[in-house]
């Protein structure tokens, strides 16, 4: 019995290779990706991701998820640059659940080309998206920064960290439609690198993780350390919401 579940758990995880992307019908039941990780002592079953756009390659295991990204693979929207880029690979889940958080560690080692990019995603549509990475700059800093898109206008946040910072880890946090980004370097100690509102965020979203290369390269981003847990950006307990 153990061997044959072991089995089918890894035709499970043969088929969330990149392979093909993974929609989901309309008619296919909905299944809360938060409140099931929740119940599981917040581990995220890997069955529940799903591809938005598929990576040039890419392995997935319960515990590891390898991006190898495309050359000329961006997400950005119109702002100052004014083109608009929506190919970058992002691996989500759905959830209706208003307060939450969604921790990952990322791994960036082999980035080397200015922009090489991977972290965390809430992607709704080509115009209504969040990300906060780790970018590539040169040998001597890179850019540690956030990008929140509403309504098809891009902006983008940035601190430069020195170019020896290979790891990240990022917190992803829900309270209704206002949204909150730290950042980690063990997984203990967070700090906030953003917090905004999105305008089409306050229903059902999709979240997870993406990796891009926005130029003439290509990288492989590592994930691990995913977990849901109960929302850890507490309510403000300062001045008063006005009337």
């Amino acid at each position: 019995m153990k061997k044959s579940i072991l089995y089918l758990a890894s035709l499970l995880l043969a088929a969330l290779s990149c392979t093909g992307p993974r929609e989901n019908p309309a008619d296919e039941p909905f299944t809360d990706a938060v409140s099931t990780a929740l119940a599981n002592g917040g581990r995220i079953d890997p069955a529940l991701f799903q591809w938005t756009r598929e990576p040039q390659s890419c392995s997935i295991s319960q515990d590891t998820i390898r991006i190898t990204t495309a050359p000329q693979t961006d997400l950005w929207q119109r702002t100052y640059y004014h083109f608009r880029n929506d190919n970058a690979p992002v691996f989500q889940v759905r959830t209706r659940e208003r307060y939450f958080s969604f921790v990952v560690k990322t791994d960036f080692t082999q980035s080397h080309q200015r922009f090489d990019q991977c972290g965390i995603v809430m992607y709704l549509d080509s115009e209504n998206w969040l990300k906060g990475s780790v970018e590539f700059e040169n040998a001597a800093f890179q850019h540690l920064g956030s990008v929140a898109t509403n309504h098809g206008y891009s902006d983008w946040a940035t601190t430069a960290i020195s170019a020896d910072v290979k790891t990240m880890w990022y917190r992803f946090s829900r309270r209704a439609d206002d949204y909150c980004i730290e950042c980690s370097s063990n997984g203990i100690d967070f700090s906030q690198m953003r917090i905004c509102h999105m305008y089409e965020g306050a229903d059902t979203i999709s979240f997870g993780i993406y990796a891009c290369s926005p130029e003439a390269s290509s990288f492989t981003a590592v994930f691990t350390d995913m977990r849901i847990t109960e929302c850890m950006w507490k309510a403000h307990d300062g001045q008063q919401p006005d009337e």
